[in-house]
């Protein structure tokens, strides 16, 4: 399977640097408003507000629960994750990320609430399962080169997070990664034609079978 190069002249472009530098401040951004929830809720037990399953009361975590954390421990093992797949999402996926984004925020909360155990759910890995997930399957399924390195960023960083969707540890939602990463798997899949960047062709590469069958307009000889 040949594997497409991204052209040099769309990744070394000035536009696809100033893309960049948005997709770093809108997740520097994200992961700022984290940190300034947890200052400003600090004593008042603001986890309180998260998903609980199947009470009226915790349908409001559905929107709320990413922005909490269950102390400061919890939001600093979310804050690099969310920081670094949020700038390789916005940055190789800026189409798609405005669709995938919304549903891997609402979307575990919302599976949770339907079907997870009874408990309080907050944090922001449900992002980090949906952007592991979809970059993840995204580069698996693809022929483009950064999508393939990213994936394999992806699966070096934060591989061993697969166990965070096995019932393995108390206290640690896993229906809420387990929701997330499904989502950002079948997101990946639905909306692998979005954000295709344009290629080259190097002529070291050589020819698919597919084009060695190919005979040039006006070639050879013709019979009648």
């Amino acid at each position: 399977m040949r594997m497409d190069s991204a052209n040099p002249v769309f990744v070394r472009s000035e536009g696809d640097h100033e893309h960049f530098r948005l997709a770093l401040k809108l997740s520097l951004g994200f992961v700022a408003v984290l940190w300034l929830v947890a200052a400003l809720g600090w004593g008042l037990e603001l986890e309180r507000f998260g998903v609980r399953p199947r009470e009226w009361i915790g349908l409001l975590g559905i929107l709320v629960a990413p922005l909490l954390h269950g102390g400061f421990a919890h939001l600093i093992a979310n804050t690099v994750p969310v920081a670094v797949l949020g700038v390789t999402m916005l940055q190789l996926y800026p189409t798609a990320a405005f669709r995938v984004l919304p549903a891997i925020y609402v979307g575990p909360g919302l599976a949770v609430w339907l079907f997870a155990r009874g408990g309080v759910h907050v944090g922001a890995s449900g992002l980090v399962y949906g952007l592991v997930s979809y970059i993840f399957v995204a580069g698996v399924i693809r022929r483009d080169r950064r999508a393939i390195a990213a994936a394999l960023l992806v699966a070096f960083m934060y591989g061993t997070a697969v166990w965070g969707v096995l019932p393995l540890q108390e206290g640690v939602s896993w229906e809420t990664h387990l929701a997330a990463a499904l989502i950002g798997a079948g997101m990946a899949i639905a909306l692998r034609g979005l954000d295709v960047p344009p290629s080259v062709r190097y002529s070291w590469e050589g020819e698919t079978e597919s084009e060695k069958d190919e005979i040039p307009l006006g070639g050879g000889d013709a019979r009648s």
